[in-house]
């Protein structure tokens, strides 16, 4: 690597070779700190800036395609001067080297100009434009240059390809995380899943509405332990094994038991919580069964919140059984909500005082059952919960007669 003269604004290019190293030292710490595509053109552009021009363009290209070449899908610009508008690449720049077949261009008359191609493993994804007056580029300026975008084209490589793989994980877990069954007309619903982080991921928690017999809905709100692709997939085996199960129209408490066992008749599955509550507008009743799951809130016309007593056995997957089951009356009109643990759950915080501040709400009274969810979802913040959020608030439509021959449990 040859040395030359010193470069203006005390940049180290061109200096002797420790300081070179070190400018470059820089470039490998400061540049593709992220998987955002964005963020790693304007790192570019700035280390460029600070080392070694006045000004600079980072361009990325999106995929080639059949009707023309591909377009600009990132342009980041860095230039306190405005010595970009005085700059014309089309007449200035002349080509000097290539790189795998693409250009590195340069211009011998100021304000000097350099361009070279973001290549990573043969693949062109964008150039950068470096300008500066004072002394033209020199060869371990080049040099410098083109070992950043080298840098900064191969994190853009690895986002696209976390980009990817991030879209199929998506898709695969929309997949799996189908719209809930319908419950009878006889209930009025609203459901709501918010990932962690406000990602688009889906995790371990779930809901589902399986239609029974006599008008009675059973209403499910589950939790499977962890998070991303392998949370959700034993997501979607509870829900196939559970919809099996209370198409035998069994009580919630003995649907816990037999969903408890087929779980772990199957190794491998993770521990999962949940809640079950089977409404009978005709009676005006709800039975709840609880596996290591949250009480639900049972609100009133008036917006008073309340905690609902339910028997907590333990977590499904554990092979413990023990499950018992609770009735309650639910007056036309109160709501009942049924949420996980994302939703109330604070780090430092008890459980007992989140409960609390959940019950103490107050949501307008009046509203529509959509409407109180989404008082609920706000107030507590759930769009940036420490973990996924799956809520579920039904109210029933009582219409007694005939579907008082149902049975009684």
């Amino acid at each position: 690597m040859s040395q030359s003269d010193g470069g203006e604004h005390g940049r180290p290019a061109g200096g002797p070779a420790a300081a070179w190293w070190v400018m470059l030292e820089r470039a490998v710490e400061t540049i593709g700190t992220s998987l955002a595509e964005r963020t790693t053109c304007e790192e570019l552009a700035v280390f460029l800036c600070r080392h070694l021009c006045d000004a600079a363009t980072v361009e990325l290209i999106g995929e080639a395609v059949d009707t023309g070449p591909p377009d600009v899908v990132v342009r980041v610009t860095a230039d306190p001067g405005g010595l970009l508008e005085r700059f014309r690449p089309e007449t200035a720049l002349h080509v000097e080297a290539r790189d795998e077949g693409q250009p590195i261009l340069r211009s011998g008359k100021p304000p000097y100009g350099l361009s070279v191609p973001l290549i990573s493993h043969q693949r062109l994804y964008g150039t950068a434009l470096a300008l500066r007056t004072g002394l033209p580029f020199t060869r371990d300026d080049t040099a410098a240059v083109h070992f950043a975008a080298r840098l900064a084209a191969v994190h853009v490589r690895h986002a696209r390809a976390y980009g990817q793989v991030r879209d199929t994980a998506t898709h695969l877990q929309r997949a799996l995380l189908d719209e809930p069954g319908q419950p009878h007309p006889n209930l009025d619903l609203a459901t709501r899943y918010l990932p962690w982080g406000g990602g688009a991921l889906v995790g371990g928690d779930w809901f589902e509405t399986v239609r029974l017999h006599y008008g009675r809905t059973l209403l499910v709100v589950g939790d499977v332990m962890g998070h991303g692709l392998d949370a959700a997939v034993d997501m979607n085996a509870y829900r196939s094994m559970l919809r099996y199960i209370a198409s035998t129209d069994l009580p919630p408490h003995r649907v816990l038991r037999q969903l408890d066992a087929m779980v772990t008749a199957e190794s491998g599955r993770r521990p999962a919580t949940c809640l079950l509550a089977r409404i009978d507008p005709a009676r005006g009743v709800v039975a709840l069964a609880s596996a290591g799951h949250l009480p639900p809130v049972v609100f009133s016309a008036d917006g008073t919140g309340e905690l609902v007593p339910v028997p907590v056995g333990p977590p499904l997957g554990t092979g413990l059984a023990g499950y018992d089951m609770s009735v309650r009356r639910l007056a036309p009109d109160e709501t009942l909500l049924m949420f996980t643990d994302g939703l109330v759950e604070r780090r430092g915080e008890d459980i007992d005082d989140s409960l609390t501040r959940l019950t103490a709400l107050h949501p307008s009274p009046g509203g529509t059952v959509q409407g109180l969810l989404g008082e609920v979802l706000e107030h507590l913040d759930a769009e940036h919960a420490e973990d996924d959020v799956a809520a579920l608030a039904v109210r029933a439509r009582y219409h007694p007669g005939p579907h008082l021959a149902g049975p009684p449990w």
